[in-house]
């Protein structure tokens, strides 16, 4: 629901020499459009029906005394700001009801009005007064939307500071039944809503069109929108409402796009949380949410890729790939790790043993998850990084074609059956065919095994296949492999011949020794 809501962000942004490295920004929606999507958000409900494209702002209250141990006045507190609110939460006039010369001023005011905090653990407390603050949100949001003069720093000061005051909020896990669950059951849990829901998605639309407005400036807001807003608002990731992390991906998106200086922070800053996440708690909740906005920022990096994104992808995308959770977020991390292989070709054998390097064992889920990734990274190599692998990459391989991994009813492939849909890929089927004399010897075992044996009736059909494959482009190499095989096999039961002699031998010198003893024992000298 929350993905027809919001919309998805856009896999591969058009690149423009302004933003190379981010791959292009969106320009933000028309005045009109953005008003009569205001106007949904108040009739539907709050159900915003948005096309959220990248845009920049990442803001920070530490100017502003907005630190972490901040406490800001719940209802009840008898001050705000020096304006007494015990007696009554009234709302303010509307901006249509007051001069023009009056509604900075008014913005101001209705901004302090919504810094007052309720608690939405309790549906029946301060029924009035929480619908005063969600009017007046709805309120600011239609303001900033169709806003047609620069915000002046008094009132970005102001925004920052009532946006602060209603997301930055510790993130209390919620109890489960079950504390110790595995990460492939929490795909299957409900996630668990804000009660808070209902204002908070009203202060992100407001925060996502602030920053999307064409009337912030970008050169005065980063002095608000500065690190420590961004760390802060990175933090929010963890929320376990999804909804909470969709449009915290949406607007660090737009940040990343329209506050270039941010940049390199916000990119360490995510790496960052990556290291805590693998070394350390392996329990996050937004690792595909930051996985999704880095793919549009690695699609948009310039070419030679600097050093600094290399070392990114070998220290913490290669690394993602080992925690148990990794079902979660595979699908964008795969996406990510594709992307550079299609920015720089040579980086492919440095992916490739690296995923070899934290190949599943016994996970035999996990292991198609990789066969199909690996896929996608073998779409996009060459055949001189090919050939730097291919030795370690088919011995696994041939691993692969060997499992007898088998799972009733849940829809998920067979090892050996996804191993060999990778020839029925005409690029990769190509890179085999320059290099069989290599290949072939390596996985001729396990395909001829596969042929006479195999439980899965699919296994056997596709292995005759690529064995079909094999004889026809080089027969000579195929009639050799299999020469080799079957000595091998006589080999092996030569040996497994003396082996059960050996031990007929044995059995035959413990029984007589055994028959003696007992001779002894009955008839003693």
């Amino acid at each position: 629901m929350i993905k027809q809501i919001l919309g998805k962000l856009p896999r591969k942004p058009s690149k423009s020499s302004e933003n190379r490295e981010f791959g292009g920004s969106s320009a933000p929606s028309s005045n009109a459009s953005t008003s009569s999507r205001s106007n949904d958000l108040v009739s539907n409900n709050i159900s915003v029906n948005l096309d959220h494209t990248p845009l920049p702002g990442p803001n920070s209250a530490s100017n502003l005394g907005y630190g972490e141990g901040s406490k800001f006045p719940q209802v009840g507190h008898p001050k705000l700001n020096g304006n007494t609110i015990v007696a009554s939460y009234e709302a303010l006039p509307g901006f249509r009801d007051v001069p023009s010369s009056e509604k900075q001023n008014l913005l101001v005011r209705k901004m302090n009005l919504c810094c007052v905090m309720f608690d939405f653990t309790d549906p029946t407390k301060n029924l009035k007064e929480k619908d005063v603050k969600r009017q007046t949100l709805l309120e600011l949001v239609d303001y900033v939307t169709s806003a047609n003069g620069k915000f002046t720093e008094t009132v970005m000061q102001e925004v920052i500071k009532m946006v602060s005051v209603n997301l930055f909020r510790p993130l209390t896990p919620q109890p489960r039944e079950n504390k110790v669950l595995e990460a492939f059951d929490l795909e299957e849990e409900e996630p668990l809503m804000d009660p808070a829901w209902p204002h908070l998605q009203i202060v992100y639309e407001f925060l996502l069109r602030f920053v999307a407005s064409p009337e912030t400036d970008a050169k005065l807001a980063k002095r608000f929108i500065d690190h420590s807003f961004v760390l802060k608002l990175l933090d929010l990731f963890d929320s376990e409402d999804p909804r909470e992390r969709e449009y915290l991906k949406t607007i660090l998106h737009r940040i990343y796009g329209k506050f270039m200086v941010h940049r390199p922070f916000i990119r360490k800053a995510i790496n960052n949380i990556f290291f805590c996440f693998m070394f350390e708690t392996e329990k996050h909740n937004g690792i595909a949410e930051l996985l999704e906005v880095l793919g549009s920022i690695i699609n948009g990096f310039a070419l030679p890729l600097k050093e600094e994104h290399k070392l990114f992808l070998v220290r913490a995308l290669i690394p993602l790939h080992k925690p148990k959770c990794l079902p979660m977020y595979h699908q964008p991390l795969s996406y990510c790790i594709a992307q550079f292989v299609e920015k720089d070709c040579k980086l492919a054998d440095t992916i490739i043993r690296g995923l070899l390097k934290y190949w599943p064992i016994t996970n035999s889920s996990k292991e198609v998850m990789f066969l199909s990734e690996l896929e996608e990274v073998l779409e996009a190599t060459q055949p001189p990084e090919f050939q730097r692998c291919m030795v370690p990459l088919f011995r696994q391989l041939a691993c692969c074609l060997s499992s007898s991994h088998f799972q009733r009813g849940t829809g998920v492939l067979v090892v050996a059956e996804r191993a060999l849909y990778l020839w029925n890929n005409d690029h990769i089927e190509n890179l085999i065919r320059i290099n069989r004399k290599i290949i072939l010897p390596i996985v001729f075992p396990a395909l001829e095994k596969n042929g006479r044996n195999h439980w899965n009736q699919v296994v056997q059909s596709l292995t005759l296949n690529v064995r079909k494959i094999f004889s026809e482009i080089d027969p000579e190499l195929f009639e050799e492999c299999l020469r080799k095989f079957q000595e091998e096999e006589a080999k092996v039961e030569e040996m497994k011949t003396k082996y059960d002699a050996t031990w007929k031998c044995l059995e035959d010198i413990a029984a007589t020794k055994a028959a003696s003893s007992e001779a002894v024992l009955v008839h003693p000298a």
